[in-house]
Formats: structure tokens, sequence, C-alpha cells
């Protein structure tokens, strides 16, 4: 449970370090303090230099020790709490209709929320962004004091499951799990042409190659190893296939630069695949497919922070559901990797 907030010492811009707190992580003390400041906030204000501990910068990840003074900016030491969210630039606000995140959700408990999270919704926050599900979470929370928690994360651009923890205690356990790789997700996509074989292990280490990743050279000490599982479920010859995805890594764009490596990158991928309309085979812009990267989180399993598991599945998109009718495709197949 929670440790019970005590905030008399916050009315100050200089707080001290009271001895239960020694050994806090410092982005946990402001968690326990300020629950509804995002973590892209905390980031944010830390990098300024904006928030000190005995007058030196610090990182989220600095340990704290008693009688240590902290240094807040004005917005933290109001009271009103929310008002340590700051405008932003382009004046509109981070996804805040609690109807909207309640309407994605797929499953929940005193522990666990999965939601089903529409492509081009970002999960955290970045220059240019409008809108967020880091900033918005306090919306599915149980008391309305404790912050629920991202414990993994999906591009953009990628629909489907994704988990959140409604406690300090399931974050740590579900982190736990998706460290150990004691998970399995199963994601779905559309791509440009056929895998050839129809199944298979990729393993192919990535490299970052500013701001994209590459499939690395052998002899380069930058690469981190990056393993799919990967199998056909049905296809179009020489057309589209609907391809399902096991990582066994979790990799940056893993799935996109592994297709991509192929030479059957996944729909309407504009890093990593056909970057423009007009370079897209005539076959397909002819047809009535759906726009949008065709990647999509179908399927997550992973032990239960408590006891059991969890097994949540996504339905598709709307975009991604017009492209499986237009070929046939099913969109209640069920695909496991139990053979490879």
């Amino acid at each position: 449970m929670e440790p019970k907030t005590t905030q008399p010492h916050l009315n100050t811009p200089f707080p001290h370090v009271t001895q239960d707190e020694a050994g806090l992580r410092l982005d946990r003390w402001f968690k326990r303090h300020f629950p509804v400041l995002s973590h892209g906030q905390l980031q944010k204000m830390l990098r300024t230099g904006q928030i000190r501990v005995d007058g030196k910068r610090a990182d989220s990840a600095f340990r704290l020790e008693e009688g240590q003074i902290l240094r807040l900016p004005p917005a933290l030491t109001k009271g009103d709490y929310a008002s340590a969210r700051p405008e932003p630039a382009d004046g509109k606000r981070p996804l805040r209709n609690p109807d909207k995140l309640k309407g994605m959700i797929l499953y929940q408990d005193e522990d666990v929320v999965a939601i089903n999270k529409p492509a081009g919704l970002a999960v955290q926050g970045g220059t240019g962004l409008k809108e967020n599900l880091d900033d918005s979470l306090m919306a599915l929370s149980l008391d309305g004091v404790t912050r629920p928690k991202l414990v993994h994360r999906l591009d953009r651009d990628t629909s489907g499951v994704l988990l959140i923890a409604r406690n300090d205690y399931a974050a740590m356990k579900l982190s736990a799990s998706f460290r150990a790789r004691s998970t399995q997700k199963i994601y779905w996509a559309a791509t440009v042409g056929v895998p050839s074989p129809n199944e298979g292990r990729i393993d192919a280490p990535l490299v970052k190659n500013g701001q994209l990743m590459t499939i690395a050279e052998e002899d380069d000490e930058e690469a981190k190893s990056a393993a799919t599982l990967y199998r056909v479920v049905e296809s179009i010859p020489k057309k589209m296939a609907f391809v399902a995805l096991w990582p066994l890594t979790g990799r940056t764009h893993q799935l996109r630069v592994h297709l991509a490596h192929l030479g059957t990158p996944i729909w309407k991928d504009r890093l990593y695949g056909i970057i423009n309309e007009e370079e897209e085979p005539s076959g397909l812009t002819s047809m009535n497919l759906g726009d949008g990267l065709h990647l999509h989180a179908r399927r997550l399993i992973i032990p239960h922070p408590r006891k059991g598991v969890i097994d949540v599945t996504a339905p598709l998109s709307a975009s991604m559901k017009k492209t499986w009718r237009c070929f046939g495709f099913s969109e209640k197949a069920v695909v496991d990797f139990d053979d490879l």
C-alpha cells in the first residue's frame, strides 16, 4: 500500500527529506507527494534544473538521504497540484476526457487496467504532441489519489493492448515480468508482399542510426540483440500478407525493421517501408484498404501481480478491419508459436 502523504513540509519551496523518506528515489518522492505530476513533467523540471537536491541537479534515480533539502519550482508549492501542469505550447491540453479513456478498457481489476490504445495516440508526452496517455492516467485511479503507472510502451502509430498498473505493487510485479520476458506479446501486421519462408525466427541485431533503427553490422559494438518469431496466417500472393509476430526482445521499432529486412515492410510504414503513396504498388493503391501503420498489439499474456494470469485480446482498429475485410482475412484467427 502507498505510504500516507504528509504535506506540512511542502508548504515551502525548500522541503527537507524526512526519516521515513530516506532511501527513496527522487522520482518516487515526487509520485508520493504530487501524484498528478506526470513523468514527462517531472523529467522536464529535472532537466531544466527547476528541481535541485542540496543545491545540485539530480536525476530521477537519485537516492535521497534524511535531512537533504529539495528546491521545488513555485508551481509545486501552491497547494493546487493541478497547477503544476504547464500549458502546452500549442494551447491544447493532454487527453482529459475520462469517458474517452475508460472507453478503451478491455480488462480491469484493483491492480491492473488493460486498454486498447488507438493508433496515433502517444503513450508519453513529447515535443509537438497534442495529447498523451501518461498525462491522463489519473482517470483510471480507483481512489483519486494513487496515480496509475505505465509498465511498458507501444509506439504512437501502433494500436492494441497496453497494460497499466493501478498501484506500486502491481507496477513492480508487472515490470519484473516484462524484464524477465515471462510474457507473450502477439502482434498482427499486414505486409506489402508475402514473407518467405512463411514462418520462422528473425535474429537480426539492431542499432540506432539517427532517428531510425537499422540492422547492425556484424562487428558493431553498439548493436543490441533482437529476435522475432513470425508466422504468415493468410496471404494474397505477391500482394499482401496477414502476419502474426512474437517479439522475443523489445527493441524500438523491432517488428517494423525485421519485416522490412525480409523485404516485406508493414503496410503504410513511412519510416521503414514505402515512404510515400506514389511508390506504393498500383495493385494495392487501387483497392479500398485502410490507412495508417498496420501494426496491432493483438494479445498480451502475463502473470497477474497477485495470482493467476492476465490474458487480454484487443480487437483490430477500424482501419485494419477495413484491410482485413478487403482481402477476406480472418479477424478472429487464433495463432500460436508452440512449434517455432
